[in-house]
């Protein structure tokens, strides 16, 4: 993964922008997307997704300082980590979202789920339209977390190549 995709990723999660993602800060991303699908703090897959993502927060502050600075997270990040501890805590904010529990998100879903992890509604909207390759009208976990594993690991999938604005620099675009 290019330091370009990483810096992307890390300034998303580095919510006050002071270079250093805190816990509080890494853990609103639940209480976030909890608020905005609608569910009680103290609901189970609330409780599942904090644990996940508690677990990823403790492996990439390598320092256990109570901060993840760029350099820790730029080591920390690949394939291995996203196996690791990023599946479960995305699979789980994905549940969060899955309202009928059936696997699917539907648009309004996903762009819920999208926003408040920190993605602008226009660019979830065009994520959706590029996962939902059948036209269906839903976008199935699995797919979700394979377009985001893929950015998390080449810099480049095909819901956030649909982000308007993105643009990638020329290491990002040989690996595609």
């Amino acid at each position: 993964m290019s330091d370009t995709a990483k810096r992307r990723i890390f300034t998303m999660l580095d919510a006050d922008g002071d270079g250093v993602i805190t816990r509080d800060e890494y853990l609103a991303r639940v209480q976030r997307a909890a608020a905005a699908c609608d569910r009680d703090l103290h609901h189970p897959l609330v409780a599942v997704a904090r644990t996940a993502h508690e677990e990823v927060f403790r492996q990439m502050d390598s320092d256990q300082d109570g901060g993840v600075t760029f350099e820790e997270y730029r080591t920390w990040a690949g394939h291995d980590a996203f196996e690791e501890s990023c599946r479960p805590a995305l699979g789980s904010l994905f549940d969060l979202a899955d309202q009928d529990g059936d696997g699917h998100l539907t648009r309004a879903e996903f762009t819920r789920l999208r926003a408040a992890t920190g993605n602008t509604a226009d660019g979830a909207a065009a994520a959706f339209t590029a996962l939902d390759r059948d036209g269906n009208g839903t976008v199935d976990r699995d797919t979700y977390l394979a377009a985001i594993h893929d950015f998390l690991t080449t810099g480049h999938s095909p819901m956030t190549d649909a982000y308007p604005g993105t643009h990638h620099d020329p290491q990002e675009l040989a690996a595609r």
